[in-house]
């Protein structure tokens, strides 16, 4: 799995998830349930299948979105 960047946005995350699977490449949100566990606020990690890494990252840098990116 490849992390493709962390925040604590889940407005952001679900329209990652609406732009990615609707080109057939599913994420994985870890940490989605951390903040209801722990009184300080864990970003979400946003990971997907090694193979279909470089071209989330392609299409979410298409979507005007380059600057999420984990460095």
């Amino acid at each position: 799995m490849t992390e493709l960047f962390r925040t604590h946005d889940v407005v952001l995350v679900s329209y990652v998830r609406a732009l990615l699977t609707a080109e057939h490449i599913d994420i994985i949100g870890l940490d989605e349930n951390m903040n209801n566990v722990r009184l300080v606020l864990t970003p979400q990690r946003i990971m997907v299948d090694d193979r279909h890494a470089e071209r989330a990252r392609q299409l979410l840098k298409d979507a005007g979105l380059g600057h999420v990116f984990k460095s």
